[in-house]
């Protein structure tokens, strides 16, 4: 019976010392994938989720990224260079500077350029981008996304009001290996 027994307990521990050498079913599939949202979308004729979130949702979101960034509870990084961002230097971020020629109301009408300074308001905030670690368990195909960090974007529009594009104001991570692994 102690020979059953041994044999038993050996057994297992050599089965279970296998199965623990192999991989989880989870696998990564990309540890770094980024990609913009569209969170307010001006089609009318669709549905209201797609691409949008509810407009109370999306200004509470965005207030709440905003607030914590401009008061320092949260760091905002550069978005190229990923270094940090002051208080300061956030405040002034969120003020958009624009320059427009303008005709001069006083002879001789000559063009004028004037530098226009407006502050961003949260419904200018469109888009957003995220950084991402994506997992995929290979038996159900189900994915988990990590979201390592966000961006908040503002649309920039030509002296006639034509959408040239999104300017991102700066990054937030949410995890330990940014901005580091970024800026290597």
């Amino acid at each position: 019976m102690k020979k059953f027994l041994f044999v038993s307990v050996v057994l297992s521990i050599v089965l279970l010392s296998c199965n623990s050498g192999e991989s989880s079913d989870n696998d990564l599939v990309t540890k770094r994938i980024q990609y913009d949202v569209v969170i307010q979308n001006p089609e009318t004729d669709m549905d209201w989720w797609v691409q949008n979130i509810e407009g109370s949702n999306r200004e509470k979101l965005i207030r709440s990224i905003i607030q914590r960034v401009t008061e320092g509870e949260v760091k905002a990084y550069d978005f190229i260079s990923c270094k940090p961002y002051s208080v300061s230097e956030i405040q002034n971020i969120m003020k958009r500077t624009d320059s427009i020629s303008m005709e001069s109301p006083i002879p001789p009408y000559d063009m004028v350029d004037t530098v226009l300074v407006t502050e961003i308001r949260l419904s200018d905030i469109k888009k957003l981008r995220f950084l991402e670690e994506w997992s995929m368990d290979n038996k159900t195909l189900a994915f988990t996304k990590k979201v390592a960090g966000i961006c908040p974007m503002v649309e920039r529009h030509s002296e006639t009001g034509e959408l040239l594009g999104y300017k991102p104001l700066f990054w937030v991570f949410f995890d330990d290996k940014y901005p580091a692994e970024l800026q290597q």
